[in-house]
């Protein structure tokens, strides 16, 4: 939607107007979606540029927001329609939610389209969408430095040969722990971490919730716990707000290698910790790059202790 100035990384995603409610709140139609969140904590760290779909009824205050955080939005299409919506429900200790109503409308029929300033990108973060339409984003890049692939139980159980395809041509792979088990068949997450780096991935990342991750290659595991926090308030999109923050973080440094990789994760935990602190994006778009980089230090030290 407005010129593009050849971003460092393309996040390619989901975005939606989610209502939710947990135990202690409930908001109406605010913004979300993976690329969303990805494309927000990433800015913090490089010119990130956002492909994705919205409808007609798309607010513009949210185009506003996207462009403030200096989000790149030529790889947004709109499409007559409406939005992808979806609402869900947080159980009492907030890691169960369940799923009321999802409306893909336009996010239906949505095939991503990269602008041409896009497609020297060296780093690329295909989001939680359908693997068929991960390949094609694949088809239109150049030569890539490193690509994060995430997927998602759904795509696992209907579409497993598209997503063995293209995970075998990205970098790295990230999914949590019931995924990877499922996608394995394997109930060891050692085992599953191997099976899945056979599938041709440098490394494979798995989400443990609360629990941290684990990055695994074929020579070495390294784990970082969660960043704690006393409180917060909504969940939703922290994968997506992790992987975006770890991404800006590694095309940031211009890095590939598992060092780079180490760094950029903790980058991203304390990026998603901010980010669930409120709903949507409201404390992403407060939040500046000293308080990412102040909350890193004490947790780099605090996990260099461990």
């Amino acid at each position: 939607m407005n010129s593009s100035s050849a971003p460092e990384l393309v996040i390619v995603g989901s975005i939606g107007i989610d209502t939710i409610e947990t135990p202690r709140e409930k908001r109406v139609k605010i913004l979300g979606g993976s690329v969303s969140y990805a494309c927000a904590a990433a800015s913090f760290f490089v010119q990130t540029g956002m492909v994705g779909v919205v409808g007609t009824d798309f607010p513009a205050e949210h185009c506003e927001l996207w462009e403030s955080m200096g989000i790149d939005l030529a790889g947004l299409q709109v499409e007559e329609g409406k939005t992808f919506r979806w609402s869900g429900v947080y159980e009492e200790n907030m890691d169960n939610r369940r799923t009321l109503l999802t409306e893909l409308n336009v996010f239906e029929t949505f095939s991503p389209e990269l602008p041409e300033a896009y497609r020297d990108a060296p780093y690329l973060f295909l989001g939680n969408i359908h693997p068929g339409l991960q390949l094609h984003v694949l088809e239109q890049v150049h030569s890539p430095k490193f690509v994060l692939i995430d997927t998602m139980d759904l795509w696992i159980n209907i579409a497993r040969d598209e997503l063995v395809d293209v995970v075998g041509k990205c970098d790295m792979l990230t999914l949590n722990e019931s995924e990877a088990r499922l996608f394995t068949g394997k109930q060891s997450l050692e085992e599953a971490a191997e099976a899945l780096l056979a599938m041709g991935p440098t490394f494979v990342l798995i989400k443990k919730g609360e629990s941290g991750s684990v990055l695994v290659s074929r020579e070495n595991s390294f784990s970082i716990p969660a960043y704690k926090l006393d409180d917060f308030k909504d969940p939703t999109g922290a994968g997506d707000t992790f992987a975006g923050g770890l991404m800006g973080a590694l095309a940031e440094s211009g890095g590939t290698d598992e060092d780079a990789i180490r760094q950029a994760m903790l980058y991203g935990s304390v990026t998603a910790a901010f980010g669930v602190e409120e709903f949507s994006l409201e404390r992403l778009a407060v939040l500046d790059r000293m308080q990412i980089d102040e909350r890193y230090a004490s947790f780099r030290s605090t996990c260099l202790a461990d």
